[in-house]
């Protein structure tokens, strides 16, 4: 009789343990994924170091100017918090993008930057028409100059602001404020380039 109760306590522990490892596996497999695109207008507004001309300019004695330009963004998120829809909700992304800055001037190259990393955003509000979010993220960037065999690799650090416009649909709308901070070593110098710039951005998700 004893054996039986302890073979019994242990198959009812078993049981227990392995429900409870098919809730975690089917809450796990549950997490909500959200799909984002995006693209706009980018502005360099301080560039620290002018002096860097061997980096952005080789064979040039001017200073290479590429304050505009354009890019875009693929970001792909999951769900972290606000999964029952009772609280604003917490994404974590792995975002890949792509950004062309215009020669200012004749005398000017154009610069392209590849950047990829991951980032999180914090929904402020839930189940309203108009949420406003807010984030942050670490990514790395490999830029590029025109006309120069190679590029160099640097870090950014990025923080956002923006709202979302929810829809019938699966569709939402956005727009959104990034100012960034990047840095970059300099072409044959030991010293490093730093860049601030601010992307006005647009796009949807799903």
């Amino acid at each position: 009789m004893k054996k039986i109760f302890i073979l019994s306590i242990i198959t009812l522990g078993l049981t227990l343990y392995s429900n409870n490892l098919a809730a975690q596996e089917t809450m796990i497999s549950k997490v909500p994924k959200q799909i984002s695109f995006e693209a706009g207008y980018r502005n360099v507004f301080t560039l620290i170091d002018k002096s860097a001309i061997s980096f952005l300019n080789p064979t040039s004695t001017g200073m290479n100017e590429a304050t505009h330009g354009y890019g875009f963004l693929f970001d792909y998120a999951w769900k972290l918090s606000g999964l029952d829809g009772k609280k604003p909700a917490i994404f974590i992304t792995v975002p890949i993008g792509y950004t062309v800055m215009m020669p200012d001037n004749s005398a000017s190259k154009s610069l392209s930057m590849l950047n990829y990393g991951w980032t999180v955003r914090h929904e402020l509000a839930c189940n309203k028409k108009v949420v406003p979010f807010v984030g942050y993220g670490l990514l790395l960037n490999t830029l590029k100059i025109d006309g120069t065999e190679g590029g160099v690799m640097g870090h950014q650090t990025q923080f956002e602001g923006g709202v979302n416009l929810n829809t019938n649909s699966r569709l939402k709308y956005f727009a959104k404020l990034q100012c960034s901070y990047t840095s970059f070593p300099k072409l044959g110098a030991k010293e490093r380039i730093h860049f601030m710039f601010a992307d006005l951005r647009v796009g949807v998700r799903f």
